[in-house]
């Protein structure tokens, strides 16, 4: 297959995948965040308390707030988003828009339930967006705006940005309890993009002590096309020179290694384990 074939074909898989993460993350809003009365972060936040006080939909608010953003900020920061990011600010709009129209009550009574499953989801969405480069714009672009002009970190920003939306959210029925949703709502969801992101970043050092280095070997290298490092080590025990093979893998891989080692060598003795973070070709790569 050629290097066009398969950057077409992942093309393809990430903009399937962001999809996906669009209608999660519009069904979240809509099915259980907004109908429930909660203000959760960011400009969806905001066009939920339009759409509280006016009516105005949220994907019409999301897609012109959206839009506002990213004309000023073609002054500001240059064409630096992508089209990526159009798409995204596109397809929730439209989502959004079209999910409210069909979706009228809660798909669960409780409000509570709903501030943990709309979290959940609305996280999970934003984790597979943001997995495959993508983005719906909003306050990251405000953020990255001010980050331009004043010596505050984006995150900082970001989190600055959604406390004073969830909290505005308290003039809207003079409740706290409104604003406890909001924050329930925005802490799941927060913890939930990080647990997908760093799901999919999370790789595995393998350490194998086999009788079978070679064959073993082979198999890594051109069945699994994984990298690997031949150790020569001398048993403490029996004082013979052995080979230790080293592999650092996804740990959606480790599986697939594991049963073929297992089925080459069933004696082998295998030590795996989770490592922080791997960089290089074929990992992450170091951020400047």
């Amino acid at each position: 297959m050629t290097t066009q074939k398969i950057s077409l074909s992942e093309n393809i898989r990430s903009y399937f995948i962001i999809t996906i993460g669009l209608l999660i993350g519009s069904l979240a809003w809509t099915g259980f965040i907004i109908p429930s009365g909660i203000v959760g972060s960011g400009v969806s936040g905001i066009a939920t308390m339009i759409y509280f006080v006016t009516g105005i939909k949220v994907g019409y608010s999301v897609f012109l707030i959206n839009t506002v953003f990213l004309l000023i900020s073609l002054r500001v920061l240059g064409f630096s988003f992508g089209i990526k990011t159009l798409y995204g600010i596109t397809v929730i709009s439209f989502f959004l828009w079209l999910f409210q129209s069909i979706i009228t009550e809660p798909l669960v009574s409780d409000r509570f339930m709903c501030s943990i499953i709309g979290g959940i989801m609305a996280g999970a969405g934003a984790g597979m967006i943001l997995s495959r480069g993508g983005s719906t714009g909003g306050t990251d672009i405000l953020a990255m705006m001010i980050n331009k002009y004043k010596n505050y970190s984006p995150g900082q920003l970001l989190l600055t940005i959604d406390v004073i939306i969830i909290s505005s959210s308290y003039f809207l029925e003079n409740s706290i309890e409104q604003v406890v949703y909001g924050f329930v709502t925005m802490g799941v969801s927060a913890y939930c993009v990080d647990m997908i992101i760093e799901g999919s970043k999370q790789s595995v050092q393998i350490i194998i002590f086999t009788q079978k280095p070679e064959l073993i070997r082979n198999e890594v290298i051109h069945n699994l096309d994984q990298g690997l490092t031949v150790i020569n080590a001398t048993g403490g025990y029996s004082n013979e020179d052995v080979k230790i093979l080293m592999l650092l893998a996804k740990k959606r891989d480790s599986q697939t290694i594991l049963k073929m080692i297992k089925h080459i060598d069933p004696d082998a003795f295998i030590s795996m384990g989770s490592v922080m973070g791997v960089y290089g070709q074929g990992f992450d790569k170091i951020k400047s």
